[in-house]
């Protein structure tokens, strides 16, 4: 039995019987799992998916102004937290429904981008809106159009959506749009 330490996740107790969870590594696995000595349930911690749109009307791309925490007021693709029983694109779709009251069909996948220090990874489809109607959700302040010399660059939410779009006006250059998967790594602090 090796013991490590897992990425802190708040799991003190097991769901299945209610007994205090141990960390260590199972019999056959490679990593360190919550392991209940009691029941024998091992309890696997997975990366949470966070699913999103480029909603774009000709050369220019919608973003929400964000009207809560985490990054509140900055700019943003519409995008969240992939629920349970839809698939990605379903959730890219109703991420842009709620935040920016904008019906999309997303197109293609565009980008993948995984951060596995906060355990999280972006998908970013391509959505062609049909019209320019639009409005604020509960999550945003102001909802908007841009172009790319009018996207405010120094006020992106996240890296995921920053990289996204130098992609998108890139290919949008170019008349091709490719697919790209990265990995973002946290900055080391001192």
């Amino acid at each position: 039995m090796v013991f490590k330490r897992v990425h802190n996740t708040g799991m003190n107790y097991c769901p299945d019987c209610s007994e205090p969870l141990h960390e260590k590594v199972p019999e056959g696995d490679d990593r360190l799992r919550h392991v209940c000595v009691s029941c024998g349930a091992i309890h696997y911690q997975n990366p949470k998916v966070i699913a999103g749109c480029i909603p774009f009307y000709g050369e220019q791309v919608l973003l929400c102004r964000r009207a809560i925490q985490p990054r509140y007021g900055l700019w943003t693709l519409p995008a969240g937290f992939m629920e349970l029983g839809e698939s990605v694109s379903e959730a890219a779709s109703r991420e842009a429904a709620e935040e920016a009251c904008v019906r999309v069909t997303p197109e293609s996948c565009y980008t993948l981008i995984s951060l596995p220090d906060l355990s999280q990874v972006y998908i970013f489809y391509l959505a062609r809106m049909a019209e320019p109607q639009f409005h604020p959700g509960p999550e945003s302040l102001e909802v908007s159009l841009f172009s790319e010399s009018e996207i405010p660059w120094d006020d992106l939410a996240f890296e995921t959506v920053r990289r996204t779009l130098s992609h998108f006006f890139s290919d949008m250059k170019k008349g091709a749009y490719l697919f790209r998967e990265e990995v973002l790594k946290l900055p080391k602090t001192a």
